[in-house]
């Protein structure tokens, strides 16, 4: 008997097809990486932890400050390598984490990306190398 598909997962795969719109969070509209985890959140549990500020496509990078690591760990508790898990990349290695997707299946994420929208990639070896972090959506602090 299989397990059933985490309510994360289930809300972000209807966020599949959405365009990419940087700092928007509107399914089928427009998103970008940090807009679908706010949007599926939503979903999920109702408001939002907290505001967000706006920010460039570079994130703090010129800074060289973890703001999004930050944030994740102050909001979330630690992932569990589970489906539903939110994954923080690092997308060079030496810049900030700045990229974020949900897993949803023990090969696969969807996240938002610029040129693609939402979609459902599979976590092959060179994205599974650029993870930094796992937190878990189900909860919060």
């Amino acid at each position: 008997m299989s397990r059933p598909e985490p309510r994360i997962v289930a809300a972000a795969r209807l966020w599949i097809g959405t365009p990419y719109l940087h700092q928007a969070s509107a399914k089928g509209a427009g998103c970008d990486c940090l807009g679908l985890i706010r949007g599926v959140w939503r979903e999920v549990h109702g408001t939002e932890p907290a505001p967000v500020p706006p920010y460039s496509p570079d994130w703090s990078e010129p800074q060289g400050e973890e703001r999004l690591w930050a944030a994740a760990a102050r909001l979330l508790l630690p992932g569990r390598g589970q489906p539903g898990d939110l994954l923080l990349f690092r997308m060079r290695e030496s810049a900030v984490a700045k990229h974020l997707g949900i897993l949803s299946a023990p090969a696969a994420f969807i996240h938002s990306l610029s040129g693609h929208g939402v979609v459902e990639s599979p976590l092959s070896a060179p994205w599974a190398a650029r993870i930094v972090a796992r937190f878990d959506l189900e909860g919060a602090r």
